[in-house]
Parts: C-alpha cells; structure tokens; sequence
C-alpha cells in the first residue's frame, strides 16, 4: 500500500479507506494553499484537526467549507500562530499545553519564500526566522503533547538543493542576500530538525521525517516577479525535451498535499523517520545533478551531525534549550 502512491496521487487517493477517527493532528499555516487542502483531507477522514495560523480572519474565511466535509466525527478549529514572533509561538504552545490534548500527528506545514531581505520581530532572517526557528521553537515546546506512535512532519522543499545551512552566519551578515539561497538555507534546515527530532523521541515512539510536497502553483510564491515561473519551467521543459523527456507538470494542490498525509499516517515509521519523502516515497539521497523535474535529497540535508550542529545553534539563536 505505502508503495502504490506517485506524484500524480491526490490527498484523498492516499488516504482511501483509511479511517483517522479518533486522531488528533495539528497543521500550521492553514490560511492558504497546502494547508488547506492537508486539513480539509484529514477532516474528511474523520480527524480532528487544529489548524494553525498567523490571520485568523483570512483563514476562518479559507477554511469555511473544512467543516462541513466532516466525516465520521472530524471536527476543525483554528488557533492563533505567527511564526515570525517567538512570543506568538510561545503564547500558542502553552495555550495547547494548557489544554492538555495529545496529537497524534504535527504537520509544520506553513512557511515563505524568497522574501525580500527583512528580519523577524525576534531579528531572525525572515526565511530562518519563519521557516525554521519559529518551528524549532514550537514543535519542541509541544512535543510532549505528540502521543507514543505519533509523528511530526516537517514540509521542506526540493529548494533545499540551492544551500545548505550556514551556521557561521545565518542572518546574512557577513553574506550577500539571496533569496533564493536564503529559502534553500531555511529549507534544508526543515530536513535537518525533522532528522534530529526522530533521533531525539524514537525511542519513546515518535517519529520525524521532512518532504518535498511538489511543484505547485499556491501563495507561496508571491513573492517572485512576474514571469519569473513562466521562464522557470521554459527552463525545465527544455532540460526534459534535451533528455527526451516529457514535458514538466506542475502538480494540483491536492496531489501537493499528498506526500503531507502520506508521510503522517501511511509511509511505514521505520521507512519515514528521519528520512526525506516526496511523491509519497522516500526519496533517494544524490550528489549528481538534479533538475527541477528530477528526484532526490542532498547528502548534507540528511547528515546527522550536521543535524545536531544546527539544533545546538538554533537553542543558541532563540534562548532556549531542549
């Protein structure tokens, strides 16, 4: 079954027949886009979902038909979560503490990219700072409410081919600002925390992997120029025609979302944790060339040292120790 997924594969071919009464998931940035469509599947399925975002407004209004796709007892609601505002993250993670209600599954699903350069409330790069940091924070502030058996699943991005971390200079002090390098940075560090993460709870029966949802058109790429994907994927489209290749397809929102509810409650645990996922597989590691149409995880986004270097500079960053 885990096996019989590819990227065309929606959230709701992967989740048939899979009952998820009685679960508890939690899902940042449900305002817009992937967010959406994880929590609308996992409601549909019969989850109980809390979906986190930073205006609750804009996602009250892009949620409004969640609710009423329920089935067998799932129920939706939302929370409060700026993750450019430590102080936002920790007001909403003693709030779920407070609460006191396990999850079975924490998706860190929300994010920017290539953002213009800018800082944080807390003066974070704002792709670190938002991306990274204020999951770092709020995921391990939560994690003793992930019930044994549960896992967390951390959306990264095939960007993270661009860069890996710079611990040496995070903040891009001393680096000339790119944003695509920036977003490649922040997103290779989503691989790194979810690799720490399941070395750190696997022995108590919780679980962490990081994926690449796909080639989507969503608000997440607000930010590029005008054009700027049109010549992208020209790019792409002739690396594929040279290799005799189809053309590249950009996937829908609901095969993006996809690889999210694979990884939280199909690909076996042992197969997922600590592993790189996308097109609801587990990808292969590579050091070869990668196109924007190709598969594959770079060596440094996996490495476990690397892994526990940066956890140690995040606590450093933000104050905290876990």
């Amino acid at each position: 079954m885990a096996s019989s997924f590819g990227a065309t594969s929606t959230t709701d071919d992967v989740l048939q027949g899979i009952d998820l009464s009685g679960k508890r998931v939690l899902v940042t940035g449900v305002s817009a886009g992937l967010g959406i469509e994880t929590a609308r599947a996992l409601v549909a399925h019969g989850a109980d979902v809390v979906g986190a975002a930073r205006d609750l407004a804009k996602a009250k209004r892009a949620t409004s038909h969640v609710p009423a796709e329920a089935g067998k007892g799932g129920s939706f609601q939302l929370v409060e979560l700026d993750l450019a505002s430590l102080k936002s993250v920790r007001a909403c993670a003693a709030a779920l503490i407070a609460q006191g209600l396990p999850f079975d599954v924490v998706i860190a699903n929300a994010g920017v990219m290539r953002t213009p350069f800018g800082h944080t409330e807390d003066g974070f790069e704002t792709q670190f700072g938002t991306n990274h940091l204020g999951h770092f924070v709020f995921v391990n502030r939560i994690a003793s409410l992930i019930a044994p058996g549960g896992r967390f699943v951390s959306v990264s991005s095939a960007g993270h081919r661009y860069s890996d971390v710079d611990l040496d200079d995070p903040g891009f002090e001393r680096t000339p600002y790119d944003p695509m390098i920036a977003y490649g940075r922040s997103k290779t560090a989503n691989i790194l925390f979810a690799v720490e993460f399941d070395r750190r709870h696997k022995a108590q029966g919780v679980r962490a992997t990081a994926l690449h949802p796909g080639g989507i058109m969503t608000e997440l790429g607000r930010h590029m120029q005008p054009g700027e994907i049109d010549a992208l994927l020209a790019q792409v489209n002739a690396q594929q025609a040279a290799a005799g290749k189809p053309p590249y397809q950009l996937k829908t929102i609901q095969q993006g979302a996809a690889t999210s509810v694979w990884a939280g409650f199909v690909g076996p645990a042992d197969d997922v944790g600590g592993r790189y996922c996308e097109n609801c597989h587990v990808s292969d590691v590579t050091e070869g060339p990668i196109t924007a149409a190709s598969e594959g995880v770079r060596p440094y986004a996996l490495n476990a040292e690397h892994a526990k270097a940066l956890w140690a500079k995040s606590e450093e960053m933000v104050g905290e120790r876990f």
